[in-house]
């Protein structure tokens, strides 16, 4: 459990510091001085992207605090499982805040059509490396396991 505790944190290190900069970067919008030019579609999204970047933020940032108030109660198994689940929820909600935010910038610079496209296109992209990914190379590993599994004598 340490091991696999270690290894989370390494992963929340650098996801919370691009959610945390994509949130920043969100929060610093309003001040421009375009902002007042954008039409009631791109301040709706907006608006979505910054709850989804602040969510995103928060989950990510969660199994740090679970594991300060749950320091020493004997139940590192728990914030493990707790801090995986927070982390792929985390992830999941930063693709959509780092999909959008692409979608937004688009929208503002070129287009809607623009925007739509370059937004499906990045989720579409998050979800090949960040699950797609993840899943084949698992399922490639288990049918090489159950190969070599077979490719093993029984001396029974």
């Amino acid at each position: 459990m340490d091991r696999n505790w270690d290894e989370l944190l390494q992963e929340l290190r650098v996801t919370q510091t691009g959610a945390q900069i994509l949130t920043g970067f969100l929060l610093t919008i309003p001040f421009q001085q375009r902002f007042a030019d954008l039409d009631a579609y791109q301040q709706d999204l907006y608006l979505v992207l910054v709850v989804l970047a602040i969510l995103a933020t928060a989950l990510i940032v969660a199994p740090v605090s679970l594991h300060r108030v749950l320091f020493r109660k004997r139940m590192k198994e728990e914030i493990v499982d707790a801090g995986n689940m927070l982390a792929r929820l985390g992830l999941a909600v930063l693709a959509l805040a780092i999909a959008g935010s692409a979608s937004f910038v688009f929208d503002v610079v070129l287009d809607r059509v623009a925007g739509v496209v370059v937004g499906a296109v990045a989720l579409v992209v998050l979800a090949l490396c960040w699950w797609v990914l993840p899943q084949v190379l698992r399922r490639r590993n288990v049918a090489r396991e159950d190969a070599d599994a077979a490719a093993v004598p029984d001396r029974s």
